[in-house]
């Protein structure tokens, strides 16, 4: 039982990002599946759509439970915020490329593309914010 705590205690970050990582690819999904599917509207939008809504999500809930950010400045906190959407905004040319290729070049169903794109996309965005977002340095310690 010590080892399983021992193993918690290295990988807590990384399984809390994967139960919120999990939880922001359902809310990808879903809100492209209503926007795409159910409403009819072009894939593309329909990914900037659930893009958008998932990454406010994704800021919400790795900002608190998976990076532990806890900046008491307004303009700290704004550059994290910037950050975390231009880091994001990376993921989002992925994205709308993944879509593109698998749908309009492929020629695959879009909410299959869409499960097989968010695998991608998920493993870089928590790279792109280990590395660059959320990242531990002495300066944000302070803040």
């Amino acid at each position: 039982m010590r080892r399983i705590a021992q193993l918690y205690a290295q990988y807590k970050d990384v399984i809390a990002y994967l139960i919120f990582g999990g939880l922001t690819t359902l809310v990808n999904l879903v809100v492209f599946f209503i926007t795409a599917t159910l409403w009819g509207w072009n894939y593309q939008l329909g990914t900037a759509i659930a893009w958008a809504v998932s990454v406010l999500f994704a800021y919400l809930t790795n900002r608190v439970w998976v990076f532990h950010s806890h900046y008491t400045s307004l303009g700290s906190l704004g550059r994290e915020v910037v950050s975390f959407f231009s880091v994001r905004a990376a993921t989002l040319v992925m994205d709308e490329g993944i879509m593109w290729l698998g749908v309009s070049v492929l020629l695959q169903d879009a909410m299959l593309t869409k499960l097989v794109d968010q695998v991608v996309v998920v493993l870089a965005n928590y790279f792109f914010s280990k590395w660059f977002v959320f990242r531990k340095t002495k300066a944000a310690a302070k803040n």
